[in-house]
């Protein structure tokens, strides 16, 4: 007998889409859209169908792993908790619990997914990691400038008179606001489309302006030059609710015009012609997270920020600095999930230097690393050192559904249920504002678990199983309390599968923001007590020829590392076959110089390491630039990780993924 269920993706990305899962059988037969969601409207990508295969695959991890003299051993699900959970006491007791590393990302979301924080809570702390690969400097920068990062609602682009899509290819990471694009371009909307790829989203662009990549910043203060020379700044605003303007002017005045199109190779009428739409709003601007992704990509986001903010475009319908909606997440009552004043001891790590924290940790050294959403082998940058960093640690665990780069360096491999096999709530702090419920729809093969189950057969044999003493539906209930006063309750969610959660769908349209000043800070305040420079900069990227010329001859080439279309992140190289193998896009000029053909074989280099591959050439794209699409296994060919460097980002947040150069030879 067939049956559908409504139920919602899971997976780190900015839509959350709405589901109609058909289950025959106790089996997962079809995934598609939710016609009825608000939002999705029944439209789902290629990654969410592949949810199907995923709970279906035969390459699933069934049964608790120990590797015993190298090779894998199944084990009872008692043997690895008991062993797991004596290694940590021992651990605990001798060194304390900050020598076990935390080693978390956001490759799947779920309300109970954060369980795991309540769990070291009361284990006594840990060392667990900050900022964000993904998208870290960008919320930090709009923190120090807004206090928060919030963007407008889905249908508010439809106040727009013009629409900037900033280094972001929607078609590909964010397909319903593609659709709204398309719709806003129907009334009459202009999109302009900056980024160094010529994408899908390009394609129904009015615009397309190509940059060289890292100098999105550079361009922002060369649009700013124009518009304050034409007087068309908005000094009302300006003089009313913002700070540190004076310390913007002088940093536009060390830039000239001719030296911004220079460096960034645009066009002086390019720059015209984006102060012109800027000018004449509301503009929405929607920010990717690519170029925030170098060692200037904090001031990258800020600079943007501040040229939406004097040309009139910020607290307006139709207008905003669109990047991340943080203000979803705080919806939910997460310090009660967590427990934080459990913790007696706590040490931190950047998520992209865990390599370094790990290799140089002293006063504990680290003992153990328990690993869950993520497989940092593939995704961390500076592959070879994160490798040697595991390989250093006396015990390694980790939660997954498959045999990952990074399971198969674990000593314990737990395997996890999928989203089809357990309940929760499903939300995304990047687009829109809608909470989805997804239920429990069929049984997991073999022995896999819920995250929340191995926690709390682990806190009982620690000792606080008192915390973990509730049922899922309570703490679904207590992460959704503080919603309870707006009449959202898990019964109601239950009942209507999706609810809108109580947020601004214009933020700062009352002119207070969330700073210390109350006010938008060209200058930050909170940015100078970090111990950062607060006051607007440009910094060019670490790895070019303004900043290393050197290091540019040698590596002539700019290397990014864009989302693959076809899997989240490294989740679904190994259920498609078509996807396993090294594939190295380069631009039509580097074709041309290395005389290189589609299918030829290459090899691109750097100090940190290097990758062997295809070639696909890009029709359109910025001069000198290659992609490698992130995610891919070891086992496939390698991640492009092996080349990428594991600097922080400049407000010491973010990576610096993009900010790679390379070398690119013909392999005969």
């Amino acid at each position: 007998m067939k049956q559908v269920f409504k139920s919602s993706c899971p997976l780190n990305c900015w839509d959350s889409c709405g589901f109609e899962v058909t289950v025959e059988n106790g089996k997962v037969v079809k995934v598609e859209g939710d016609k009825d969601h608000p939002i999705t409207q029944g439209k789902i990508c290629g990654r969410g169908r592949m949810l199907e295969t995923k709970t279906n695959s035969n390459k699933r991890l069934t049964v608790p792993l120990k590797k015993v003299d190298g090779n894998f051993k199944e084990i009872s699900w008692k043997q690895a908790l008991d062993e797991i959970a004596e290694k940590m006491s021992d651990i605990k007791e001798l060194y304390g619990p900050t020598a076990v590393l935390h080693s978390h990302d956001y490759a799947n979301n779920g309300l109970l997914k954060n369980i795991d924080k309540r769990f070291f809570n009361c284990f006594g702390g840990a060392t667990h990691l900050v900022g964000s690969i993904c998208w870290g400097s960008g919320i930090e920068a709009q923190t120090w400038d807004f206090g928060s990062s919030d963007s407008h609602a889905p249908d508010d682009i439809l106040h727009s008179q013009h629409i900037v899509i900033w280094g972001r290819n929607v078609a590909r990471t964010n397909m319903h606001l593609f659709q709204k694009l398309q719709e806003a371009k129907k009334q009459g909307a202009t999109i302009t489309v900056i980024d160094p790829i010529y994408n899908a989203t390009a394609k129904i662009s009015d615009q397309y302006i190509s940059i060289k990549p890292g100098m999105d910043g550079l361009v922002a203060i060369g649009i700013m030059k124009v518009l304050i020379q034409e007087n068309k700044e908005d000094t009302n605003f300006i003089e009313k609710y913002t700070v540190g303007y004076n310390d913007l002017l002088e940093l536009l005045n060390q830039f000239t015009i001719d030296e911004i199109c220079s460096k960034a190779e645009i066009t002086l009428s390019e720059i015209e012609y984006l102060a012109s739409i800027y000018i004449n709003g509301p503009t929405s601007t929607f920010l990717g997270l690519g170029m925030q992704r170098y060692a200037n990509g904090g001031n990258t986001i800020r600079l943007i920020d501040a040229l939406v903010a004097i040309s009139g475009n910020v607290g307006v319908r139709g207008g905003g600095a669109n990047f991340g909606n943080i203000q979803v997440g705080k919806s939910f009552s997460m310090n009660a999930l967590a427990l934080g004043d459990k913790k007696t001891e706590s040490r931190t790590f950047t998520m992209m230097e865990q390599a370094d924290g790990i290799l140089k940790s002293i006063d504990p050294t680290i003992q153990m690393i328990i690993v869950t959403c993520g497989n940092p082998v593939a995704q961390v940058p500076d592959s070879t050192k994160i490798m040697k960093a595991f390989q250093s640690v006396e015990t390694v665990v980790v939660i997954d559904h498959f045999l990952t780069d990074t399971a198969e360096m674990a000593d314990y491999v737990l395997p996890a249920t999928t989203v089809f096999e357990e309940e929760d709530i499903y939300y995304a702090s990047m687009y829109h504002h809608y909470v989805n419920y997804g239920e429990k729809l069929v049984e997991p093969p073999g022995e896999a678990k819920s995250d929340l189950w191995i926690w709390t057969q682990l806190a009982e044999r620690l000792g606080f199983g008192k915390e973990f003493s509730y049922t899922r539906d309570e703490f679904l209930k207590i992460g959704m309390m503080g919603l309870e006063s707006e009449g959202i309750t898990l019964e109601k969610l239950k009942e209507e599968k999706r609810l809108p959660l109580p947020v601004n769908h214009t933020p700062w349209n009352d002119m207070k923001f969330s700073t210390l000043s109350g006010k938008f800070e060209f200058t930050s305040e909170l940015g100078s007590i970090k111990g950062f420079v607060g006051k607007p900069q440009y910094l060019f990227p670490v790895e070019s020829e303004h900043t290393n010329p050197a290091l540019a001859e040698k590596y002539p080439y700019q290397l990014l590392s864009i989302h693959p279309l076809r899997s989240n992140h490294s989740q679904h190289y190994v259920l498609i076959e078509a996807m396993q193998s090294v594939k190295i896009e380069v631009s039509e000029d580097i074709a041309i110089e290395k005389q290189l053909a589609e299918g030829d074989k290459v090899r691109i280099h750097n100090s940190r390491g290097e990758l062997n591959g295809s070639v696909k050439i890009m029709k359109k794209a910025h001069p000198k630039t290659i992609n490698v699409d992130e995610g891919l296994w070891q086992k496939f060919g390698g991640s492009v990780n092996l080349l990428t460097p594991d600097r922080v980002s400049d407000n010491g947040q973010g990576s610096t993924l993009y900010d790679c150069l390379v070398g690119l030879e013909k392999i005969e």
